[in-house]
């Protein structure tokens, strides 16, 4: 029954982690699926002043120690992707990324994602101007003027934020007036590069490369009016208009609303026997932080009498297991690969400094799991990154003997991948003393520490598992392609992309995975006209934005 769990909880933020803590101090053993980054989406919220007794936290900051205390009750944590499930029966079948998973309750916190508005250009020009992540894509538009969509609370959060970087920031508002709080809205007037603009809609943009033009409504004069960028300069738009709840993908056995929000009763218990929802998924007037915890916490202690009267019926005996450190950031799990063999998954993350005391005696965690040495190979030049970048390898190897590095000759420049052109600087990660394809330009500091780590982790040991129809389409690729993911480390989803893109090159000869920090390599924004993050190259010559899971940057590839 390894795979077998009292409560699997779909998404980690505030409502799956607020969830677990009480399913897991009930003694149930809990599963928590997320899969792309631990805290949802209020981890790119800088400032939390409205979640009671919690004066002013970051939304890293706060979900970091809700996560840490449902683990010191024993809830498990691991990133994953959940592709369907088999909702019906007394145990709940999940199929994921990482292998198949039972439950005897499920609790759906999905979360929503950004909406989307429709207007002309708006889907040519994403990644070429417009953005929907001030924390991610802000750094991309200093000096330059900015326009915010949308009237609410993240909308005038954002538009605050992006003043660090902006000439200018203009929040466009459909109504005739901001719809959160004015204490919120009322802040912007300490900004002297911020203004709003009411009963205005935005219509179109355009250029050729990058945005040269938008074009906005007047609602209430029914005129339009038009903004052009400085001759040679371009523009940013941040859409803040409110999200979709994500639940399209979900079994149409779930009842949800003419809007897609998953419909519950007072308990949160969905259309589905088993099966409950919290957060931001749900059919609610209020949605925040302080709600999506309520939900959680409702939602588990209602499942609690479910999940005792199936295991009594079916005679399934306790599986709890009593946590084995209270303040333990790692889970390495054997998970059953599709061809029924046993694959550890690894998920890790990081606090805000860079390999301090905590995150020194986690890492030795990860590498006592390790049963080769892994060898780096730093391609070094004169400049000061390479200078960090050789402090940070010194630094990592004087941890631990099973990772180890070298410093690149020139004239082994002929070792590297068939039509490969190297950048410097680099470090190069070898398995066996052979090139894995896999590179990183930069101290992956940040939110790319995690992708570092795991890259190292799957060569080190039988690496994480992979789904065999998506090994089997990388197994078939015949041809040299070269992937480069442009980031940047505040970016919460570029990791992903960066760890599909060095999955497939670890299990492709054919494929050369390379991360770039763009702050230290400005060409390459300027090559690929990027302007948000992540940005995917492949060959030079196809270009992605957005975050991609393995299946959808192998599908891509292929």
């Amino acid at each position: 029954m390894e795979n077998m769990y009292d409560v699997i909880i779909v998404g980690a933020g505030p409502a799956g982690i607020s969830a677990a803590i009480y399913a897991a101090r009930a003694k149930f053993r809990v599963l928590v699926l997320e899969k792309s980054e631990i805290g949802g989406q209020i981890t790119i919220t800088s400032d939390i002043v409205n979640y009671p007794g919690v004066r002013l936290a970051g939304g890293r900051e706060l979900t970091e120690n809700m996560r840490r205390q449902a683990e010191s009750f024993g809830a498990e944590f691991m990133i994953g992707e959940v592709l369907y499930m088999e909702l019906e029966e007394d145990i709940k079948i999940l199929h994921t990324t990482k292998g198949e998973f039972s439950a005897l309750g499920v609790i759906l916190a999905v979360g929503a994602n950004p909406r989307k508005l429709g207007f002309v250009g708006e889907k040519e020009f994403a990644g070429r101007g417009v953005a929907y992540c001030a924390t991610c894509d802000g750094e991309f538009f200093t000096g330059k003027d900015v326009f915010v969509i949308g009237g609410g609370f993240a909308a005038v959060e954002e538009g605050i934020f992006l003043t660090k970087y902006a000439k200018s920031v203009t929040i466009i508002v459909r109504e005739e007036d901001f719809t959160c709080a004015k204490t919120v809205s009322d802040q912007i007037k300490n900004y002297d590069n911020i203004k709003a603009v009411f009963e205005t809609e935005i219509v179109e943009v355009g250029g050729k490369d990058t945005l040269s033009y938008a074009v906005f409504n007047n609602n209430a004069n029914g005129k339009q009016w038009r903004y052009e960028a400085p001759e040679g300069n371009t523009f940013g738009v941040f859409i803040f208009a409110g999200y979709v709840p994500n639940t399209a993908w979900l079994p149409a056995t779930i009842e949800c609303d003419k809007q897609g929000y998953i419909v519950t009763d007072i308990n949160r218990m969905t259309s589905v026997k088993g099966v409950y929802a919290a957060g931001d998924v749900c059919v609610k007037n209020l949605r925040q932080v302080v709600t999506a915890v309520s939900d959680g916490a409702i939602a588990a202690t209602a499942l609690e009498k479910h999940v005792e009267g199936v295991r009594e019926r079916l005679g399934i005996p306790v599986l709890y297991r009593t946590p084995v450190g209270s303040n333990s950031y790692i889970k390495a799990q054997k998970v059953k690969n599709s061809d029924d063999t046993d694959k550890p998954s690894i998920e890790f993350s990081v606090g805000n400094e860079f390999i301090n005391q905590d995150i020194r005696d986690k890492l030795k965690e990860i590498f006592d799991k390790f049963e080769r040495v892994v060898h780096i190979r730093a391609w070094l030049d004169d400049t000061p990154l390479s200078g960090e970048m050789k402090g940070f390898l010194n630094e990592l190897t004087g941890l631990t003997d099973k990772v180890e590095w070298e410093q690149a000759l020139s004239e082994e420049g002929k070792a590297l991948p068939e039509k490969h052109e190297l950048i410097y600087p680099a470090m190069e990660i070898l398995k066996d003393n052979v090139s894995c394809g896999i590179f990183f330009h930069g101290v992956p500091g940040g939110h790319e520490f995690n992708s570092f780590i795991i890259a190292l982790y799957n060569i080190g040991t039988e690496g994480q598992a992979v789904e065999e129809d998506t090994m089997n389409l990388i197994k078939a690729i015949k041809n040299p392609i070269n992937i480069k993911i442009l980031v940047s480390l505040s970016c919460t989803m570029c990791p992903e992309t960066v760890m599909s893109a060095q999955s497939i090159a670890l299990h492709s000869e054919n494929v050369t995975a390379e991360m770039f920090d763009l702050s230290h390599f400005p060409q390459l924004k300027e090559k690929y006209k990027v302007m948000s993050v992540p940005c995917t190259v492949v060959n030079d010559s196809k270009i992605i934005f957005g975050k991609k899971n393995l299946r959808e940057l192998t599908e891509l590839i292929s």
